[in-house]
């Protein structure tokens, strides 16, 4: 072999066995992983939570609920509140959650159902409005003031084209925790942005599909946001009672290690860790 490519062959090993040697001092560097965040109780948080206000979470789910002993958070319209006063009201005093999901729900206009109150026909300042006058309903109509918010349909922009914009300024601005629907993943609570945190949809699956999802949040130390509609028998946009019960049953046992907890209990706890990691 020629010096030169003698030198070549020489300097491109030296390359590689550096290039190895740097990815195993990587790799053996202590991980940023959710396993470092510490809970106050257990392995994982969960929190169950169910938009709309529809009547099937005052009708069908606060009894159940109540005999499973568990507090949830409700995304609600006031528009919905409306039509089960009385029983939104039986929810603020059996503890749950009223938290905001604007005034009218708008989404995409590509939805047919909001075609006529389209994201795309929205500006900052009107969706603002939307956000304080929701918030102002809600507590006239139950004496409550949400503190966390639910996109709806999960979207977060307003305008379309070179004009679109993001809100979740104003989520950050006004809420604590403002939560997307059909997300791919659980929270990592070291690195969520509280004011866009992920939220699982739990409609019209069974229990073992529901412990597969908190399982696999609990291996990683995760917070899982279950998102739902409908209280009922299993079927489109509804979380089946019978599975919702053993889910239950299965986050309030301790020997799982998991903390269940509204999303307005667990966002607090997830800013409160944050902000004293940041101060270190």
């Amino acid at each position: 072999m020629h010096t030169v490519g003698r030198r070549r062959f020489f300097v491109l090993g030296m390359c590689c066995a550096l290039s190895l040697a740097r990815h195993d001092a990587l790799s053996a560097r202590p991980r940023q992983t959710p396993a470092a965040f510490r809970w106050p109780t257990g392995r994982a948080a969960v929190s169950l939570s169910f938009d709309d206000a529809r009547t099937s979470q005052v009708d069908e789910g606060l009894a159940a609920l109540k005999k499973m002993g568990v507090k949830v958070t409700f995304f609600v319209t006031p528009g919905g509140v409306e039509k089960r006063v009385d029983g939104w009201k039986q929810a603020v005093t059996d503890g749950h959650e009223i938290a905001n999901h604007s005034m009218t729900h708008p989404c995409s206009g590509n939805y047919a159902f909001s075609s006529a109150n389209a994201l795309e026909t929205y500006t900052l300042e009107s969706m603002a409005q939307q956000l304080d006058e929701a918030n102002a309903r809600i507590e006239k109509l139950l004496g409550v003031k949400p503190t966390t918010f639910a996109y709806p349909c999960g979207q977060k922009f307003v305008g379309r084209d070179r004009n679109v914009k993001s809100y979740v300024p104003l989520i950050a601005e006004r809420f604590l925790v403002g939560r997307g629907y059909l997300d791919e993943s659980p929270n990592n609570p070291a690195l969520t942005d509280l004011a866009q945190a992920m939220g699982t949809a739990f409609d019209d699956m069974d229990f073992v599909q529901m412990k597969s999802i908190v399982d696999g949040a609990a291996a990683d130390g995760r917070w899982v946001i279950f998102a739902g509609h409908e209280i009922g028998r299993k079927a489109y946009q509804t979380t089946d009672l019978g599975a919702l019960g053993q889910l239950s049953a299965y986050l309030k046992d301790p020997a799982n290690g998991i903390w269940l907890g509204t999303v307005g209990e667990v966002g607090a706890y997830v800013r409160d860790r944050q902000r004293e990691a940041a101060a270190r």
